[in-house]
C-alpha cells in the first residue's frame, strides 16, 4: 500500500496524473489514429495498409515481458515510464519528416509503428504499479472514473479535430502537410506528458508486493476449470475479428472515397456509442452476471464486419457503428469485470501483461491472413466482400467454447480504462487501469481471465 502522503502531495499527484491522461488521450486521436491514412496517402497498399495497424504491435507486446526487467535494472518505476514516454513522442519525428517530403521506405515506416507501441505499451505495467502507489484506496474509484471521462473526452475531440484539419489542408492542396501538422501536435502532446509524467512523485520505487506468474504456474489454471476456454475463445475471436478489422480504414478511403471527417466520424461513432452504453450494460452484468453479458456480447459481434458490405452509405455505417458500439462495449466490460472478478491484486499485473501477448499474437495472426485474403483477390470491392463476409464466418467459430461457462457471482464495478487505438471495427483498443479495482476480488476462485480485446 502506498505511504502517508500530504494532502497537497496527493492533490497536486492526482492533477499530474489527470493532465497526463489528457494529453496521451490528444495523442491517440490526433497521431495514432491517423498512421494508417498516413500510409496510404503516401501511395503503400490497401492490404499492407492493414498489416500497418497490427504487426508493429508485436513490439509493443515483447517489450511488456521486459518490462520488469527494466524497472529492476533502472531501480524505478518512474523512470522506466519516463524513458518509455520519450521514445513514443519521439516516434513521432520520422512521421513528420516524411510527410514533410513525401516519402517515406515501407519498412522504416513500420520500424516507426514499432517503436510507437514498444515505448507505449511497454510503460503500461509499471505505470500501473506506480501510479497505485500514488492514489489512496479510498478514492480511487471516483478518481478514476472522472479522469476516464476527461481521457474518453480528450480522445474524441482530438480524433475529430484531426479530422478536420486534414480536410482542410487536403482542401488546400496540401494534404502531406496536413498530417505533419497532427503529427507534431501528437509529438508535443506527448513531450507535456513527460513534464507532467517527471512531476509527480515516487513515494516506492520498487513495489514490494507484486508477484510474477511463471508460465508454469499460469498453464496449470488454465488447463483446470473453465479459464482455459474463456482465453481460448478470446485469442480464437481475435484471429478471426482482425481478419478483416485492420482493413476496414482502406476500405473506407480508398474503395468508398470518403472524406477524412467522414473516415473519423466512423470510430468515432461507435466510440461514443460504447461509452455512452456502457452504464446500461455495468447494471446488466450486475443483474444478470458477467458471463451472460460476455455471451451475449460474443453474439452480437459476430455479423457486425458483414453488415459493411450490406450498403455503402456514410449513414448507414454510422448506424452500424451504433450496434458495434453496443456489442464490443459488453463484450469488453464482461472481459474486464471477470477478470477483476478471478485474479489477485498482485497478479493481476503479470497475468494481464501475459495474455496482453498472447492477444497481440492473435491479432497478427488474423491481419496476416486477411492480408493474404486481400492481396490474393486483387483490392477489389469483391475482394473486401469475401474478407468481411469470411471475418463474420469465423467469429462463429470459436463461440462453443463458452458453452456451459458458469456465472461468477460478485459484484459489479466501474472499471477504468485508458484508449490505446481507435479502430473503426470496435471504435477502440481499451486497457484497464488496474490501480482503479479494488485490492481484492470478490471471489476467490483459482481462477485466469485475461484483459480487454480489440
Amino acid at each position: 500500500m502506498s505511504r502517508r502522503r500530504p494532502p497537497s502531495t496527493t492533490r497536486s499527484n492526482l492533477r499530474l496524473i489527470s493532465g497526463d491522461g489528457a494529453a496521451f488521450a490528444v495523442m491517440v486521436g490526433v497521431g495514432e489514429a491517423n498512421l494508417v491514412a498516413f500510409g496510404l496517402a503516401l501511395g503503400i497498399s490497401q492490404a499492407t495498409a492493414g498489416l500497418l495497424a497490427t504487426v508493429p504491435m508485436v513490439a509493443g507486446g515483447a517489450l511488456q515481458l521486459i518490462a520488469p526487467w527494466g524497472v529492476r535494472r533502472m531501480g524505478s518505476h518512474k523512470r522506466w515510464c519516463q524513458l518509455c514516454v520519450i521514445g513514443q513522442s519521439l516516434s513521432f519525428a520520422p512521421l513528420i519528416l516524411a510527410a514533410f517530403i513525401g516519402f517515406i521506405p515501407t519498412p522504416l515506416l513500420f520500424l516507426t509503428a514499432a517503436f510507437y507501441w514498444a515505448s507505449g505499451m511497454g510503460a503500461g505495467p509499471a505505470w500501473n504499479t506506480w501510479v497505485g502507489t500514488l492514489i489512496p484506496e479510498r478514492i480511487r474509484a471516483p478518481y478514476f472514473a472522472r479522469r476516464t471521462r476527461l481521457t474518453q473526452a480528450s480522445v474524441f475531440l482530438g480524433l475529430m479535430a484531426g479530422g478536420i484539419a486534414l480536410e482542410r489542408w487536403t482542401a488546400l492542396g496540401q494534404r502531406h502537410l496536413g498530417f505533419a501538422m497532427l503529427f507534431l501536435l501528437a509529438l508535443l502532446c506527448r513531450a507535456i506528458s513527460l513534464v507532467l509524467v517527471t512531476r509527480q512523485t515516487e513515494p516506492i520505487p520498487i513495489a514490494p508486493t507484486l508477484r510474477s506468474v511463471p508460465l508454469r504456474e499460469m498453464a496449470r489454471k488454465i488447463r483446470h476449470g473453465q479459464d482455459g476456454r474463456i482465453l481460448l475463445y478470446l485469442l480464437g475471436m481475435q484471429v478471426a475479428v482482425q481478419t478483416a478489422g485492420p482493413f476496414f480504414t482502406p476500405y473506407m478511403l480508398e474503395q468508398l472515397h470518403f472524406s477524412y471527417v467522414q473516415f473519423v466520424s466512423i470510430p468515432a461513432m461507435a466510440y461514443v456509442a460504447k461509452i455512452a452504453a456502457l452504464p446500461l450494460l455495468g447494471r446488466w452484468a450486475q443483474r444478470h452476471g458477467a458471463v451472460h453479458l460476455m455471451t451475449w456480447g460474443a453474439l452480437g459481434i459476430v455479423p457486425l464486419s458483414a453488415l459493411w458490405v450490406v450498403a455503402d452509405s456514410f449513414w448507414y455505417l454510422l448506424a452500424v457503428q451504433i450496434i458495434s458500439g453496443f456489442c464490443w462495449g459488453a463484450l469488453e466490460l464482461a472481459v474486464l469485470l471477470v477478470f477483476f472478478e478471478t485474479i489477485h491484486a498482485d497478479e493481476r499485473t503479470s497475468i494481464l501483461t501475459m495474455f496482453n501477448f498472447a492477444n497481440t499474437c492473435a491479432v497478427i495472426a488474423g491481419s496476416l491472413i486477411g492480408h493474404a485474403v486481400l492481396s490474393g483477390l486483387g483490392e477489389s470491392p469483391s475482394a473486401y466482400l469475401a474478407l468481411f463476409w469470411g471475418s463474420a464466418i469465423l467469429r462463429i467459430v470459436p463461440l462453443p467454447l463458452l458453452r456451459g461457462i458458469r456465472e461468477l457471482k460478485g459484484r459489479s464495478v466501474p472499471v477504468a480504462t485508458r484508449t490505446d487505438a481507435l479502430r473503426p471495427s470496435a471504435g477502440s483498443i481499451d486497457r484497464p487501469l488496474l490501480p482503479s479495482l479494488p485490492a481484492e476480488p470478490p471471489l476467490q476462485e483459482d481462477s485466469v481471465s485475461p484483459g480487454p480485446t480489440s
